[in-house]
């Protein structure tokens, strides 16, 4: 099972080792395949004040160390296309943002690397409509036909976090995770489906709903998992109303694991 787990964004190095360390479980557990992943760059923020990150060149510093202190397999988001060729010998997943997933240029210049592709579906698009960025990514890399077994050869991902309802909320249709693994292995994000954006100067988001909705995806059927973390949240400096402590964020493993195994029993 995929696990995608860390900060949302790199913040100063001590707070972001201390998480790095408390994840050290995940990647020594063989059932995982585990990825930290925390973003250099938050590109999205609501305000201008807001806090952003160490910028690419610092953040690509600080991924380095964390991948010599432990070994992790690193996943990052890139907005912009000039960003994915300096990123290309230290990560190695790249992580196509929602509101950019139809971005032709920045699909492309991420299909030309080796590196594994995680494309979140917009939360403006059915799940039908995914197949158009993992067709973008299959053709850049000479495949022509879309398939489940062709993008997991060809490292793609698809992740999903909901779609917008109303102003201020978002509702995760379960019937999307299955209808997404036509075109590509699907991971569940657990915690930007909690969020509550237009809520103010920075989104909102209720971190008690994630083990709930982790466990239903669990039910449904997924290739794996997306979780936001921290050791204290409530200081997080980015999208802490969702994240889940890290102790919780084990709980949650265990359930979902659970689940799974129940599964393949029944």
């Amino acid at each position: 099972m995929i696990i995608i787990a860390g900060p949302c964004v790199l913040e100063d190095r001590d707070t972001v080792f201390k998480i790095a360390q408390k994840l050290m479980p995940l990647n020594e557990d063989k059932k995982i395949d585990f990825y930290f992943k925390a973003s250099f760059d938050k590109a999205n923020r609501t305000s201008l004040h807001s806090y952003r990150g160490p910028g690419l060149h610092e953040g690509i510093k600080l991924f380095e160390e964390i991948k010599k202190e432990f070994g992790y397999q690193i996943v990052t988001d890139v907005h912009e296309s000039y960003q994915v060729k300096p990123l290309v010998n230290t990560v190695d997943v790249l992580q196509i943002p929602a509101f950019l997933c139809r971005q032709t240029d920045l699909l492309v210049e991420v299909a030309k690397t080796n590196l594994k592709i995680n494309i979140k579906k917009g939360q403006f698009l059915a799940a039908n409509s995914m197949k158009f960025p993992v067709e973008k990514v299959l053709q850049t890399r000479n495949v022509n036909k879309i398939s489940y077994e062709n993008s997991k050869k060809n490292n793609i991902w698809l992740c999903e976090r909901g779609n917008t309802f109303g102003y201020g909320s978002l509702v995760v249709d379960m019937k999307n995770l299955i209808l997404m693994k036509e075109f590509a292995p699907v991971i569940f994000d657990a915690t930007h489906s909690v969020q509550i954006p237009s809520s103010g100067q920075t989104t909102g988001g209720n971190s008690a709903f994630v083990p709930l909705m982790a466990r239903a995806a669990a039910a449904v059927g997924v290739d794996g998992f997306f979780f936001e973390t921290h050791t204290n949240p409530k200081i997080a400096k980015s999208d802490g109303p969702n994240m889940l402590n890290i102790d919780e964020l084990y709980k949650t493993i265990n359930d979902i694991c659970t689940i799974q195994e129940a599964l393949k029993i029944n």
